[in-house]
C-alpha cells in the first residue's frame, strides 16, 4: 500500500470512530427515536397538552398518558413527562417548535411509571422537579425499582439502561400558589388517592385544571393500590369547581370538565356500591361479580382489562375498611 493510500486509511478510521462524538455535537437524538403519533393540542391561551392512546403501558411506545405544557412570557410549566425518555425528548421537540423560552418547572401528578420516566429529559434541561408529598414511598419501595427493570425489557429500547428514576427537588404537602409571566398556578395535594400521592394544577386565568389520574377521561381507569374511599371523597369536591377545561391523566381535554368529574365519581361510587353490598353480605368476589350488571361501561376502552381488577381491589379494601 502506498504511503498516499496508507494516510487516506488512517483518516477514514479516525472520522468513523469519530461518528458517535460528532452525532452529540450535532444534535442528534440521545434516546431512541419514537415514531408515535404525538400532536401539541392547543387547550386556551397558555395551556397545551398532548394526548396519549388508549391502551395497556406498553402499548403505542409507552404513549398512553399525557402531559401538559403551559406557556408564559417567563418561562414553561410541564404538567407530568411521560412513560419513556424518548416521548418526552419528542414532547420537547414540539414545545421548541412553538417557544424558546426556557423549561423553568416539571410539576408531576403522581409517581407512576407512565407519567415519569421522562423526568430526565426535562432536568437535563434545567427544569426543577416538583412532585406531590407521598411521592418519596413510591421512590424508596421495591416496587419502583422492579417497575423499571420491567419496563426495560418490555418498552426496550425507548426504556433502557440509562432511563432513571428522578427524585423531586420539592415536595408539594399542602396547596400552594406560584405566579410565572403573569400566569397564576395553584397546587392543590389531595392525598394516596390514585396513588400514594396525587396533586393537581389549576392555571389562571384560562381556568383550566390537570387533574393527573384523578380523572381518566373517556375509559375505565387503573385503579393499581389506590384508596377509592378518599378518591371519591377528591372527586365529590371537585364537582363544585367552575372550569373552562379539564386535562385529564389519561383521554381527551374535557370541554365539560363538571360531566367527566361526574363520569368518573359515579364509577367509583358504582363499584364501591357493589362491592360494598357483597362485602357485608360476606359473598366471595367470584360469586358476585358476573352477576353485577356493567352494562353501562363494558364499551369503554380498557373495560375488559381493567374493570375485574378494579372491582377485585375495591372488594378487597373494602373488606380493609369494615374491620377499621
Amino acid at each position: 500500500m502506498s504511503e498516499y493510500l496508507r494516510k487516506r486509511f488512517v483518516i477514514f478510521l479516525l472520522v468513523l470512530l469519530a461518528q458517535p462524538v460528532m452525532s452529540v455535537l450535532a444534535g442528534e437524538e440521545p434516546y431512541a427515536p419514537s415514531h408515535v403519533d404525538m400532536k401539541l393540542q392547543k387547550v386556551s391561551e397558555h395551556v397545551y397538552f398532548v394526548q396519549g392512546r388508549a391502551g395497556i403501558a406498553t402499548d403505542n411506545e409507552g404513549f398512553i398518558s399525557n402531559a401538559g405544557v403551559v406557556i408564559t412570557d417567563a418561562g414553561i410549566v410541564v404538567f407530568d413527562s411521560l412513560g419513556t425518555p424518548s416521548l418526552a425528548y419528542k414532547l420537547l421537540g414540539l414545545i421548541r417548535d412553538i417557544s424558546d423560552k426556557p423549561i423553568v418547572r416539571v410539576i408531576t401528578s403522581h409517581y407512576h411509571a407512565d407519567h415519569i420516566y421522562g423526568l430526565q429529559v426535562f432536568e437535563e434541561e434545567g427544569a426543577e422537579v416538583w412532585a406531590p408529598a407521598g411521592a418519596e414511598s413510591y421512590l424508596r419501595s421495591e416496587a419502583a425499582a422492579e417497575r423499571l427493570e420491567e419496563r426495560r425489557l418490555s418498552l426496550d429500547p425507548w426504556v433502557n439502561d440509562v432511563t432513571r428514576l428522578v427524585e423531586p427537588d420539592r415536595y408539594i404537602d399542602r396547596q400552594e400558589t406560584f405566579e410565572l409571566g403573569g400566569v397564576r398556578f395553584t397546587l392543590v395535594p389531595v392525598g394516596a388517592a390514585h396513588s400514594d400521592g396525587d396533586l393537581t394544577l389549576y392555571i389562571e386565568p384560562d381556568d383550566v385544571l390537570f387533574s393527573g389520574d384523578i380523572i381518566f377521561e373517556g375509559r375505565i381507569p387503573f385503579m393499581g393500590d389506590a384508596n377509592s374511599k378518599h378518591w371519591l371523597e377528591v372527586l365529590e369536591r371537585m364537582e363544585t369547581r367552575k372550569l373552562t377545561a379539564l386535562v385529564p391523566g389519561h383521554g381527551a381535554a374535557a370541554r365539560d370538565p363538571n360531566r367527566a368529574i361526574s363520569d368518573m365519581r359515579r364509577y367509583l361510587a358504582y363499584l364501591r356500591e357493589s362491592m360494598g353490598a357483597a362485602v357485608e353480605e360476606m359473598i366471595q368476589f367470584d360469586e358476585v361479580y358476573d352477576t353485577i350488571d356493567w352494562s353501562q361501561y363494558e364499551d369503554l376502552p380498557a373495560f375488559r382489562e381493567a374493570n375485574r381488577r378494579n372491582a377485585l381491589q375495591v372488594y378487597l379494601s373494602m373488606e380493609a375498611e369494615s374491620f377499621e
